[in-house]
């Protein structure tokens, strides 16, 4: 339209020649204002919601991993990816997916349109236009790999971080705050020089891209300017150009680069946002996965607690050494026994195996009867209680890090759960709302005993499985948590992962292990 006003001009016309491309144009230009306008909230939108999508599928598969999993990835990393690396997909939806649409469809469409009136012009286009998206594609794959290493290094420095700041008192008591600091301080200047690094591979791409479009550009005025001035006679499929067909063709030609410059200005997007998808993707893909964790019905157990193991066998990894390698064990309703042996025999992984936390390789582990799988693991589960050595305890109350969300526990039951574990005394009213984040300002016996408490109040579990429960414990506290849980496991299952010799002699038998984890002696 603006073509053929000017050329109307040209031509002597008068202002009612001009009124109807003038509208036009007008019209043209508010509808693409407002279908861009549009289309940026529908965009972003979408990239959001898929954004969601790929966050949910990627906590969610967290949440099933496996504590056993050597390839689960630290904390800090995890929750770099997630909240923060993860946002670089929305640009990457929301602008580069639509401009790379625009940029194939585009160009081929004005290509179409300059090709009846002069061939010459449509060459030009056509040897221009290919060196842009191979140089491109040349430079993506350098612009990927920066991205990829960049988050990479993100993510290791959140990790060490998050690390450090959860050790910051034992940091402090081994005055090693200086040496914290200089390597946090390395880690800073990698992660500056890699993503200057991307930022350099950001602006080669713009740099590539405006010399080919200025290139075209250029050509192209150089060839209607001197077809206009009758130095050149060939390039139209009848007779010369005219004012209106060079004007026609010389406002395409930015227009036709227009879509490349824009992919051009989001290629940093796309390598970004590739990147933080195939991490999000890693995240949610797992090879080792807790048992059951579905919206599955639970299978019902009412039989008497037992726990039967056959041929047990379980690796970390399918190329390592078997850690279990065909376990046998057989404990009867109420038993009490000790799983005994050195660090690295395998006591934590069996416990772990009873209750479901890690698919096995071989053999068969029955609970009450009940074979323990995928469709029965969380009924099974809901049998059991687990103690630790080192308990998480939240901040807040008593009460709260007792019942632990549970509903139907009270303020009179908690108080009977800290009686029986000897607390009573320890919380007092004054107490109850001082509990630190990680059980600070508690003992390491009182945070195992509150543990304890836990098991008390809630479901009852016929089957307490607990690991290292008098681990770094001095004498009388190791005393007072073995005989409080004892007391709990009265007429219950309990199996204690343990080389303390005097906990292990209070318990009705002694599975002796070796690695690999073999039972030997009972």
């Amino acid at each position: 339209m603006l073509a053929v006003g000017v050329g109307a001009i040209s031509e002597g016309g008068g202002v009612s020649d001009l009124t109807i491309p003038a509208a036009i144009v007008l019209g043209l230009g508010i509808l693409r204002a407002a279908l861009d306008a549009a289309g940026g909230r529908l965009a972003f939108q979408a990239a959001r919601r898929e954004l969601t999508a790929h966050r949910s599928a990627a906590t969610a598969a967290l949440a099933l991993r496996s504590p056993l999993d050597s390839a689960r990835p630290a904390s800090g990393l995890a929750a770099s990816m997630l909240g923060e690396q993860a946002e670089a997909i929305v640009p990457y939806l929301q602008r580069f997916r639509p401009a790379r649409l625009k940029a194939s469809v585009v160009p081929l469409v004005m290509f179409v349109c300059i090709l009846p009136i002069s061939w010459v012009a449509a060459v030009i286009l056509a040897l221009c236009a290919p060196l842009i998206p191979i140089f491109m594609a040349l430079i993506g794959w350098r612009a990927k790999a920066a991205s990829e290493k960049q988050l990479a290094e993100t993510g290791g420095i959140n990790a060490f971080l998050l690390d450090r700041l959860r050790g910051l008192a034992t940091i402090r008591a081994l005055g090693a705050v200086d040496a914290t600091a200089l390597r946090l301080r390395g880690d800073a200047e990698s992660l500056r020089v890699r993503t200057m690094a991307v930022l350099r591979i950001a602006f080669l791409s713009s740099a590539v891209l405006e010399f080919f479009s200025a290139l075209g550009v250029a050509a192209m005025a150089v060839y209607v300017g001197f077809s206009l001035l009758g130095s050149i006679d060939i390039g139209t499929w009848d007779g010369r150009l005219t004012l209106t067909q060079g004007l026609f063709i010389l406002l395409l030609a930015p227009a036709f680069f227009e879509p490349l410059r824009e992919l051009s200005a989001v290629w940093h997007d796309r390598a970004a946002g590739e990147a933080a998808l195939a991490a999000l993707k890693d995240l949610a893909s797992s090879q080792q996965t807790i048992l059951g964790g579905s919206d599955a019905k639970p299978c019902i157990s009412t039989g008497p607690a037992s726990v039967e193991i056959q041929g047990l066998v379980f690796r970390h990894g399918a190329e390592r050494r078997a850690v279990i390698d065909h376990f046998d064990l057989s404990v009867a309703p109420g038993e009490h026994i000790a799983l005994w042996g050195a660090s690295g025999s395998g006591k934590t992984t069996i416990l772990s195996l009873i209750a479901g936390l890690a698919p096995h390789e071989a053999g068969v582990i029955r609970v009450g009867g009940i074979p323990l799988r995928d469709d029965t693991a969380d009924g099974l589960r809901r049998r059991m209680a687990w103690i630790g050595q080192s308990p998480h305890v939240f901040a807040g109350s008593v009460i709260g890090n007792i019942a632990l969300g549970r509903t139907g526990i009270d303020g009179h039951a908690v108080a009977n759960a800290l009686r029986n574990v000897a607390l009573d005394e320890v919380f007092t009213a004054e107490r109850v709302a001082a509990v630190g984040e990680g059980g600070l300002g508690l003992s390491g016996g009182e945070a195992l005993r509150l543990a304890l408490a836990r098991m008390m109040v809630g479901e009852h579990a016929d089957i307490i499985l607990a690991d290292e429960p008098t681990a770094h414990l001095d004498a009388q506290t190791a005393a007072a948590v073995t005989d409080a849980l004892l007391a709990l496991a009265k007429g219950r299952v309990l199996i204690v992962a343990t080389h303390d010799p005097v906990l292990a002699g209070r318990l009705g038998r002694v599975v002796r292990l070796e690695a690999p984890a073999r039972r030997v002696a009972a």
